[in-house]
This record gives C-alpha cells, sequence and structure tokens, in this order.
C-alpha cells in the first residue's frame, strides 16, 4: 500500500480532487490518499497561522511521519501538482539509506509574486518540500512538539535532520516546476508553484490542458451525465 498525502487548502479543493484523481488512474499498486487539511489535525497542529505562508498545509505537512507512528514510507505533496506517471514508480526509488528523498531543486523564482498575490520568497532548499518521500522511523525528530513550534525555515530547510546526507535525491522529473523549468514533452509529476489552471489567471499556463484533461476525466468516467456537463460548463477554461 503505497500511503500518499496531499495538502488540503479551501482555496484550492479542485486541484486536491484532480491530483487524487491522477495518481488514482494512474498507480499499478493499491494506493490510499489522505488530506492534510487544518480542520481534521485540531488535535495534533495548534500553531498560529504563519502570514508568510501562501496555504493552509506549509508548515502541518511535517506531521506525516508523526500520524503514521513513524512507521513505514509515506509521500506528502502539494495539490497543486498533476500526476501523469505511475506513483508505484516513485515508491519503487526508496532507499532506506535516506530519512527523507526530495527532488533537490537548484533555482532561483522568476517571478516575485506567485499564487494571486503571494508573495515569492527565496532561500535555501526552495521547493524541496513540496514533494517528499519520507521513511518514517529515521523521522523521529518531527514529533508534534517540534513541529508547533519549529520555525518555517528550520522546517523546510530540512534542520531537522543530523545533516544534509540524510537527504536523498530524486529525479526532477518527480516534481516538475511549470514555468521555472524548460518545456519537456513527458514529466511524472506537473508543479504548477506558480499558480494552477484551476484559477482564471492562470487557465492558460504550461501543461494547463492537462490538468482540463484529468478534470474532465474524472467527472466523465462514468459517462457524461448532466451533473458532470453541468460542472464542466461552469469551469474556468
Amino acid at each position: 500500500m503505497i500511503k500518499v498525502f496531499i495538502g488540503y487548502d479551501q482555496k484550492e479543493s479542485s486541484a486536491y480532487h484532480v491530483l487524487a484523481h491522477s495518481i488514482i488512474s494512474r498507480s499499478s499498486l493499491p494506493v490510499s490518499i489522505t488530506p492534510v487539511k487544518l480542520s481534521n489535525l485540531s488535535r495534533y497542529y495548534y500553531r498560529a497561522s504563519d502570514p508568510m505562508a501562501s496555504t493552509e498545509f506549509s508548515l502541518s505537512r511535517f506531521l506525516v511521519p508523526s500520524l503514521l507512528g513513524f512507521a513505514g514510507w509515506s509521500i506528502f505533496m502539494d495539490c497543486d501538482m498533476l500526476c501523469q506517471g505511475d506513483i508505484a514508480d516513485l515508491f519503487a526509488l526508496r532507499n532506506p539509506e535516506y530519512a527523507v528523498q526530495v527532488v533537490k531543486h537548484d533555482y532561483v523564482p522568476k517571478q516575485d509574486i506567485k499564487m494571486l498575490g503571494s508573495k515569492q520568497t527565496t532561500y535555501a532548499k526552495k521547493n524541496w518540500s513540496s514533494m517528499m518521500m519520507f521513511n518514517n522511523s529515521r523521522c523521529r525528530a518531527l514529533t508534534g512538539d517540534y513541529v508547533n513550534h519549529a520555525s518555517g525555515l528550520e522546517l523546510h530547510q530540512f534542520k531537522w535532520l543530523e545533516n544534509d546526507s540524510l537527504i536523498g535525491s530524486l529525479p526532477s522529473n518527480w516534481n516538475y516546476l511549470v514555468g521555472e523549468y524548460p518545456l519537456t514533452p513527458h514529466v511524472d509529476l506537473i508543479h504548477y508553484t506558480n499558480g494552477g489552471p484551476w484559477w482564471k489567471k492562470y487557465e492558460h499556463c504550461d501543461y494547463s490542458a492537462l490538468w482540463f484533461s484529468e478534470l474532465e476525466s474524472m467527472l466523465c468516467e462514468k459517462g457524461k451525465d448532466e451533473t458532470s456537463q453541468r460542472l464542466l460548463s461552469t469551469s474556468n477554461r
């Protein structure tokens, strides 16, 4: 069983559901998907909201190993993504030598503003934590108390690990940053990091057609019924 946790934000609920569908429809192994949603985490997450955070799950994502009792493996990903590959292929890359595995982006954002006016911040290891494969037993520093009190940079820069040698690399196609990287024919995990096509402002961004195609597939999988057609007709294409 592949355990996938997806950040959930009220502003991007459609993005969450389309991403979940894209994972399930392509997976060759059983997969469970859990939303990292603040209203579900009140027993575990109680820190004040961060004015610098662009999503509701900016810091709560780091609770995933604790929620699983620091056992097994898990994958976390932001909701503003679209899976075009088999998640089993990503899961097959897990390596017990590491505590966490990520795509190690090395870039400076091209834009100062993202996601409907959110300030674009630049820091070391930016976007590494947007998709993480946790070796949960080696992430015991991420206790509920630590996640609730550590600074955002401590969490996102993996200061909770003894050293960076515990961070393994994953292929860049498993966290492709739209608008930051050159266009490429096939990407396993598309990341609309600067804003996705579920918002009218970004409806024509790179790879937006793939997202709308996934939306249509999700709504019409069992035939084009009246409800699905009504939803599609009011989408922001």
